[in-house]
């Protein structure tokens, strides 16, 4: 089995057996989007939804929002033989994970939720929101998936450092 690693900003088509794209998400979002009969899938992996309607957002910085991620998986899947009215999505991630940074996660969920209902695309599985990072596997040519949670909590503050003091006494804790 040949296996395609993605992170943020990237997506991956195939349309042979034997390839499992994967990716770990936090509060980024994956569309696994299959066409059943074409045989042809893809993943992506996007950072946010859409950028705020008065921000700026270079080139090279469109694939990390949903808005373009979707339309490129889509079109590299079409130039593969795929059929956009065919097309079939698992979505995962959108996880609340830092408290600290609002509800971003909700924000990429709702985001996927609201393309795929747009553009007329059925969604099979959904693994969205939580707290809990994910890891995600497809098969794009079968157009199955597995999403396993990730139990490590990413801490809310940094850990304290140990130090050990040059005269070689006791550890201090700063």
């Amino acid at each position: 089995m040949r296996r395609l690693a993605i992170v943020q900003g990237e997506h991956a088509v195939v349309a042979e057996p034997g390839v499992v794209v994967s990716t770990l998400l936090g509060s980024c979002v994956a569309a696994c989007l299959f066409d059943p009969v074409a045989r042809v899938g893809g993943m992506n992996h996007f950072l946010l939804g859409e950028p705020g309607a008065d921000q700026r957002v270079g080139a090279s910085e469109m694939a990390r929002y949903g808005v373009h991620a979707m339309e490129l998986l889509i079109n590299a899947m079409m130039q593969k033989g795929a059929v956009r009215g065919r097309l079939m999505a698992h979505l995962y991630g959108g996880a609340n994970i830092v408290s600290g940074l609002g509800s971003i996660g909700s924000s990429n969920a709702d985001f996927a939720r609201r393309f795929m209902e747009t553009e007329g695309i059925a969604v099979g599985h959904t693994d969205l929101g939580g707290t809990s990072a994910r890891k995600i596997e497809f098969l794009p040519h079968e157009g199955r998936s597995r999403c396993v949670k990730v139990t490590d909590r990413v801490p809310e503050r940094p850990p304290v450092p140990v130090h050990a003091p040059a005269s070689g006494g006791d550890l201090e804790l700063f």
